[in-house]
């Protein structure tokens, strides 16, 4: 047992996650047990456990613990929860879902690293996961109705969530950061009824976008 990343990962959530308004047990839990080192590049392997976004490769980086477990405590997942994932870069959201939800789809647009994802999480006997090469956003995802959508790039342009929103089961929620630096903000998006969804500001944050997210038109004068 290496006990500097056993302190490293019980101060992350002390040090981290608690303190930014995180108090839910499962998620807390899942993420003091979950081994991100495992996740993170060799090169980088000692910052695992910070306060930063870790580049993975492809020009991606895992987004920041805080922000993960704000995505958790919000999405409020289920162990029933049939969830998508757009971006699962090198698999340690990825885990995270699994350990709270059902069934997951993710989708990668980079196929080392939706082998990466493969390979990381097969220690971890995830339930019901299947990872798949493909832009997440070109259009619906077979599985669909999910309870759970779960984004993790930004969206520079908001009318990029209307192609998630729709995916979404009666009661269902997604987790996505919309915007464009220097202020972005992650949203809670809950499906009401069949035409109605109901959006909420979580925290304003900043996330690398993802890759093939359309981008708003600019006016010329």
């Amino acid at each position: 047992m290496d006990i500097s990343i056993d302190k490293a990962r019980f101060n992350m959530v002390q040090q981290q996650i608690r303190p930014w308004n995180v108090m839910d047990d499962e998620v807390l839990s899942v993420m003091a047990e979950l081994p991100r080192e495992q996740f993170v590049p060799a090169a980088y392997r000692n910052l695992a456990y910070a306060d930063l976004e870790v580049p993975i490769g492809e020009g991606q980086s895992m987004l920041a613990p805080k922000v993960v477990a704000h995505m958790l405590q919000a999405l409020a997942i289920r162990p029933q929860d049939k969830i998508l994932q757009i971006g699962t870069g090198t698999g340690y959201v990825t885990a995270c879902l699994c350990r709270l939800g059902g069934h997951l789809v993710g989708m990668e647009i980079h196929a080392e690293l939706a082998e990466r994802t493969r390979t990381g999480l097969q220690g971890l006997k995830p339930r019901r996961l299947e990872v798949r090469v493909g832009d997440g956003l070109a259009g619906p995802v077979e599985e669909q109705p999910f309870d759970v959508i779960a984004v993790t790039g930004s969206l520079p342009d908001a009318a990029a969530l209307g192609i998630l929103e729709d995916q979404l089961a009666p009661g269902g929620r997604l987790f996505a950061v919309v915007g464009e630096e220097p202020v972005m903000e992650a949203l809670l998006v809950t499906r009401a009824t069949e035409r109605d969804f109901h959006r909420r500001s979580l925290l304003e944050t900043c996330v690398p976008a993802l890759e093939k997210a359309p981008r708003p038109e600019r006016f010329v004068f």
